[in-house]
This record gives C-alpha cells, sequence and structure tokens, in this order.
C-alpha cells in the first residue's frame, strides 16, 4: 500500500500591517504638523518670552500670568469686534444660500442656466482674501472711483472717509465675507437638499402643503445635519478671521482698534516675538471655538433629533 503523502500546510496570508502602512502618512503629518505645535504652543502660553531689541527675555516659567495679561489687555473688546463682523457676514449669506439653494433644486422652477449661475456664485470664493480687500481698500479710499461717483451724482459734497467709521468698516469686512462665502455656502446647502428623497415632497404636494410649508416642515429640518456643518465651519472661520481687516485697516484695526479682530492681536505679539503671550491668545481661541462650536452642535442637533423623534 503506497503511503499518503501529508497535505501541505497552506500559508495564510495576513493583510493587517498594510492597513497601518496605509494610514501611516496620515498620523505623521499629524503628530508634525499639528499635534506637536498645538502643545508647543500650551507650553509657550506658560513662559515668559519674547525679545526686546537683540535682548531675548526667557522662556522663564510664570503659570497663567499671561492669560492674567491678555484678559486686562481688550481681549473681550477684540473677540465683540469679530463676533459681530462675522455675524454682519453670515447672516445674509445663509439666508440668501438658502433661497438660492432652494430654487436651483426645485424642479418645478424650471429655472435656465443654472449650471452658468452656479459656476458665477463660486467665482468670488477662488478670488485670494488679499486681493478681495486690496480691491475694496482701493474703491472705498477717500480718493478712490465710490467716492467719485458719489459726488458726481451730487450724493455728497466731500469724501466719506470710510475707513474712520466704525460702522462702515464693519459692513465692508462683512460684505467681502458675505461675497466670498456665499456660493461655497449655496453649493452645500444644494447637495443637501438633493440629498432629500423626491417621495417626500410629492407626498407633501398630494396632502396639499404650500412651497412655505414643505420649506419648513420637511427641507429645514431634513437639512439641519448640513446646516450644522455650515454654521459651525463659518464660526471657526469667523473666529480665525484675518486677512480682510488686517489689510483694509493697515493691522491697526481701524478707528480706535473697533475693527482688531482676535487674530490680529494675536498678530501683533507674534510680530513682537512675544511668544508667551502669543502662546496664552491662541489657547484661549482654541477653547473660545471649541466651546461655541460644540455648544452651537449641542443645541441644533438636540432640535433635529426631537424632530425626528417626533415624525416618527
Amino acid at each position: 500500500m503506497a503511503e499518503t503523502k501529508p497535505a501541505k500546510k497552506r500559508k495564510s496570508v495576513t493583510y493587517d500591517r498594510w492597513g497601518y502602512f496605509f494610514i501611516a502618512p496620515f498620523f505623521i503629518v499629524f503628530v508634525v504638523f499639528s499635534l506637536i505645535p498645538l502643545l508647543s504652543t500650551f507650553a509657550n502660553s506658560l513662559f515668559e518670552n519674547y525679545r526686546v531689541g537683540l535682548t531675548v527675555v526667557g522662556p522663564k516659567f510664570i503659570g497663567l500670568a499671561n492669560f492674567q495679561r491678555v484678559f486686562s489687555d481688550d481681549i473681550l473688546k477684540y473677540a465683540k469686534n469679530t463676533l459681530v463682523m462675522w455675524l454682519l457676514g453670515f447672516v445674509p449669506q445663509i439666508g440668501i444660500s438658502l433661497l438660492l439653494s432652494v430654487w436651483f433644486t426645485n424642479a418645478e422652477m424650471r429655472l435656465k442656466g443654472k449650471q452658468f449661475f452656479k459656476t458665477v456664485i463660486y467665482m468670488p470664493n477662488l478670488i485670494m482674501a488679499s486681493a478681495f480687500a486690496m480691491l475694496f481698500f482701493t474703491l472705498f479710499s477717500p480718493e478712490g472711483p465710490v467716492n467719485s461717483i458719489l459726488r458726481a451724482f451730487g450724493i455728497v459734497e466731500q469724501n466719506v472717509r470710510f475707513f474712520e467709521s466704525t460702522g462702515w468698516v464693519h459692513t465692508l469686512v462683512a460684505t467681502m465675507n458675505y461675497l466670498m462665502w456665499y456660493g461655497n455656502t449655496t453649493i452645500l446647502l444644494m447637495a443637501g437638499i438633493m440629498g432629500i428623497d423626491e417621495s417626500v415632497f410629492e407626498a407633501a404636494r398630494i396632502d396639499g402643503a404650500t412651497p412655505v410649508q414643505a420649506f419648513f416642515k420637511i427641507t429645514l429640518p431634513l437639512l439641519m445635519p448640513i446646516f450644522v456643518y455650515v454654521i459651525i465651519t463659518s464660526l471657526i472661520g469667523g473666529i480665525q478671521m484675518f486677512d480682510i481687516p488686517q489689510i483694509l485697516t493697515n493691522g491697526e484695526g481701524v478707528p480706535d482698534r473697533t475693527s482688531m479682530t482676535i487674530i490680529m492681536y494675536l498678530n501683533k505679539h507674534l510680530a513682537n516675538k512675544n511668544y508667551g503671550m502669543a502662546g496664552a491668545v491662541s489657547v484661549l481661541t482654541f477653547a473660545i471655538t471649541g466651546v461655541l462650536s460644540f455648544s452651537v452642535y449641542s443645541m441644533t442637533m438636540k432640535q433635529f433629533n426631537a424632530s425626528k423623534g417626533l415624525s416618527k
């Protein structure tokens, strides 16, 4: 009787390690460019570390003294300036974007040239903020085109000093932020509306719902996750507002620092090599961003979950 050869053992091939290989670049970039700078910022906030001329003072551990100096140096005023300018731009931005997104996604309206208008409203988002700010600075300067037009039509007799008025500076900054971002917000909201099942709207029309009722009872509740994302990302961008007011006011937040934002204040400390104070401002900005974002998310998603429960 012939001997049977033992069956060869098959090698089991595992691909688990390749997963770690492919995600490794993300973690390396995150650690080098995000985690280490974040930890160093927290560390700098606890030290006295600045330069006076060629003399370097510190680093010397001083605990929370930098945070005390920040609060005694009008940080709340700069936070208020940032919030006001963001709200002035965001409120019309979200309103117009909602209106346009509903129009562009409504099959019954049969709008012509949708692709053209989508491209046009998104184009300002492609322009650099610095170029936008320089354009507005030129247009609204004392001898600029806007003043020339106003004088030509007899609306004003003397040139308007736009940059010497708090209201005008806030309005110009808000207008630029609105023009730059309403197109991007419209595209995001359109994507959210297009993800809603069309049969829901058809059922509402059969039941006699008006377009306004369909918007508030169907579109807006089901759009809430995207809506929350837009609010939070816009809020974070508003807190980080820097380039437009920096260029428009020459970094001084004129008049009388009423348009100075938190990041402009941070930039001044960085320009002066005061890394301790800059670290404290950065940590406070991080904390403010986290608290506000979590608050907005909690309040809006709580209402969204409640509306889902009622609909069931």
